[in-house]
């Protein structure tokens, strides 16, 4: 979509700053409440079909915001149902969004970045360094358009924040996504406890998004030993796993919400009887839940992914130890189903001349 580029993209404005705006011109600052219905509710992407709004209000609107979609520059869908869309941005940069089909549902999983700079050896976004942080806007706009997307968007039940970037490095864009898709008055409807939020451990933000947001949180932890995890996750040198997992103890869960920790299996480096042992140990005095992922394995990368008895025996382990135990399986592996990967692809092709 083209558009003009002094005009703001009205997604980007919190309720209050619309409210404010809408103030300075004399206008009702109920009307916000309104339109944010039209666009996240009813998708609206032009003001002048908001027609319980004054016309002269509407042709105001439409001289000082626009309403953004992204492009839709591929999808591609696997046989399993899973959807990879590979947005373009309106500066020429693409990031990626999953639609992954559950039993009678759909889960969203979006990026907060074009890129990271988190450098984790076995992702393949890292490989393409970091470019910038997602806007407001465009973080919204991935949830707000694959909803449009779907026959039947009230399936869509999930959104996980852990596509391509480090969401707590982008901490104010994502926390005012997160306060529009959770309005469930005028915003995007989703309940907290249905939005989750993946970090590599960023743990000063932790405690700032214990303030600012109530949404499920998920740690990628990936190892049990500091040197390890310096290997796979070069910010486990600034925020060591110990300093990590104290502030997980510090941090405070509803009644009944666990933390989820993520943990990638990679063959031979992280998948012994003795890594599950220590993983139970470490855990022991926080409210865990366990997802095991195996790796996904893509080209160009040197890690595998274990055998499944050991996959499996890793599981019983922590399952004996009293652990929610999930084995994630990675949906979509016909199609460039690794984070970043069709954004590499087609940025590859891309530079063919």
């Amino acid at each position: 979509m083209i558009h003009e580029s002094n005009i703001t993209n009205i997604m980007e404005l919190t309720k209050d700053q619309l409210v404010s705006w809408l103030k300075d011109h004399d206008i009702e600052a109920y009307r916000a409440k309104q339109i944010m219905k039209w666009i996240y509710f009813r998708q609206a992407d032009d003001f002048e079909i908001m027609t319980d709004i004054k016309k002269e209000f509407r042709q105001l609107f439409s001289l000082n915001f626009r309403i953004d979609r992204l492009e839709k520059k591929q999808i591609e869908t696997s046989h399993d149902g899973s959807r990879k869309y590979l947005l373009k941005l309106f500066d020429g940069q693409c990031i990626e969004s999953v639609l992954i089909p559950e039993k009678n549902y759909y889960t969203l999983c979006i990026s907060s970045q074009v890129g990271c700079a988190q450098g984790c050896s076995f992702c393949l976004t890292a490989k393409g360094g970091f470019v910038r942080n997602l806007t407001k806007g465009e973080i919204l706009a991935q949830v707000r358009d694959i909803m449009n997307d779907l026959n039947d968007s009230e399936k869509l039940k999930n959104i996980v924040i852990m596509g391509m970037g480090e969401p707590l490095a982008n901490y104010k864009n994502v926390i005012g996504a997160i306060d529009t898709i959770t309005d469930t008055r005028c915003g995007l409807g989703f309940s907290n406890n249905k939005v989750t939020l993946s970090t590599a451990g960023m743990v000063p933000k932790l405690a700032d998004l214990n303030q600012d947001a109530s949404v499920n949180l998920a740690i990628s932890l990936n190892a049990t030993d500091n040197k390890t995890r310096d290997m796979l996750m070069p910010i486990n040198k600034k925020y060591p796993i110990e300093i990590l997992l104290d502030a997980c103890r510090k941090y405070r869960l509803p009644p009944r919400q666990s933390i989820m920790f993520e943990y990638i299996l990679l063959k031979n480096i992280n998948d012994s009887a003795d890594d599950a042992n220590r993983l139970a140990e470490l855990l022991r005095s926080i409210k865990a839940k366990i997802n095991l992922i195996p790796f996904n394995e893509h080209e160009g990368s040197e890690f595998k992914q274990p055998e499944e008895d050991v996959i499996n025996n890793f599981k019983e382990i922590l399952r004996k130890n009293n652990y929610i135990t999930v084995i994630r399986r990675s949906k979509g592996r016909d199609i460039s189903a690794a984070c970043g990967q069709l954004r590499v692809r087609t940025r590859n092709s891309d530079q063919v001349v």
